[in-house]
């Protein structure tokens, strides 16, 4: 005896059946308007594609005509903005010759002079520079690793001012010298990502922090850079450190971003997501 549900059973198999068989008639039957639809889409496709690259050439240009018109005012734009200024390069890690070029490059027209490039070892030879520290307390630094933020400020303050114990420090103190030790009327700090095991990020942490603090009391221009393509980015710890920042020093707008806050304009300046803005407010530029 059939009831309901064997009646709606039978039923749904039949709408299958029937859905099925159109399906099929249409593969069948109507093969060549599913090709002809096809070759639509594919004819469509092909003309966006074309129309993506020729907008997409179009951008290049544009940008590539900017960054020539970019070169050629820069000169113009900072000549003689640093006119007799002695500045420091400070790497915090491993030098970046392609960073130094184009801090050099920015300087370039602007009257400065770069009279001194120094890295600092990490982590610090605390034996070494207790050593080298003759009587001030710094002699125990290898036992007292906590004097490593006074000794920081110190340094600071004299690469800064000038002073002995930066002068009896230097070989223990940085991997590599070039030019002077100063002292310096401002410094461009860069600090490399690093990979260091707990204990040698502690003394490191603390022994830059530092140097932070003696260059800023200062209240000397110091101001932090980077590339486009540092990662991860240092404008945060930059900032934490009271420092002006340039996130894309490898760009015409970052090198004379540089030149301004050298020259006294404080915040972060770049194209990065830490930015405020791409350079200081026009009033600075005019100047």
């Amino acid at each position: 005896m059939f009831d309901f549900r064997y009646h709606a059973v039978s039923l749904a198999a039949v709408l299958v059946a029937l859905a099925v068989g159109v399906l099929l008639g249409v593969a069948i039957g109507d093969a060549g308007l599913v090709s002809s639809a096809e070759k639509q889409v594919r004819s469509s496709l092909r003309d966006d594609l074309r129309g993506a690259q020729a907008n997409e050439q179009e951008t290049k240009d544009r940008l590539q005509a900017a960054q020539r018109y970019a070169r050629a005012s820069y000169p113009f734009v900072v000549t003689g903005r640093l006119q007799g200024s002695k500045v420091g390069l400070l790497f915090l890690g491993e030098p970046d010759e392609a960073i130094a070029d184009d801090v050099r490059a920015a300087l370039e027209a602007t009257g400065a002079e770069l009279s001194g490039t120094l890295a600092l070892k990490q982590p610090p030879d605390t034996a070494a520079l207790a050593a080298n520290a003759g009587t001030s307390r710094y002699s125990q630094l290898d036992s007292s690793t906590a004097l490593l933020g006074s000794f920081g400020r110190t340094i600071g303050r004299q690469m800064i001012l000038g002073g002995q114990l930066l002068r009896a420090e230097a070989d223990a103190l940085f991997t590599t010298r070039a030019g002077g030790l100063g002292p310096f009327d401002a410094i461009v700090v860069v600090r490399m990502p690093r990979v260091l095991d707990p204990e040698a990020a502690a003394e490191t942490n603390l022994l830059e922090g530092g140097l932070m603090d003696g260059l800023t009391k200062t209240r000397s221009p110091v101001v932090g850079v980077q590339a486009t393509t540092t990662s991860p980015s240092q404008v945060v710890w930059y900032r934490s450190h009271g420092l002006s920042s340039v996130d894309n020093i490898d760009e015409t707008a970052g090198q004379a971003a540089l030149v301004f806050a050298l020259a006294g304009a404080q915040g972060s300046f770049g194209s990065g997501p830490d930015a405020g803005s791409l350079l200081p407010g026009p009033e600075l530029a005019a100047g």
